[in-house]
């Protein structure tokens, strides 16, 4: 069998991350390429991320809008002073 060429891929990503992704992967005997080819291979044995990927709630339309709202009311002197729940 031919002997297949390698290509490196080059990412940056944020030092800490990096660290603690480090540790993880070595408690489980796994370095960075065996983990992304792993990674590689289930894209494109599934044809998608193998795992879920959620939009944060926050980011919504509709929270944005309420957002929005709230903010416009500070600007406007149209707001009220609520307690919090512990109060």
């Amino acid at each position: 069998m031919p002997v297949k060429k390698k290509n490196s891929i080059s990412i940056r990503v944020d030092s800490d991350l990096k660290s603690e992704a480090e540790e993880v992967l070595d408690s489980m005997g796994l370095n960075y390429t065996t983990a992304i080819t792993l990674f590689l291979k289930a894209v494109t044995n599934e044809g998608k991320i193998p795992f879920e990927i959620k939009g944060d709630p926050f980011y919504s339309k509709i929270n944005q809008k309420q957002l929005q709202h709230s903010i416009n009311q500070l600007e406007s002197g149209d707001s009220k002073r609520k307690g919090l729940i512990e109060e």
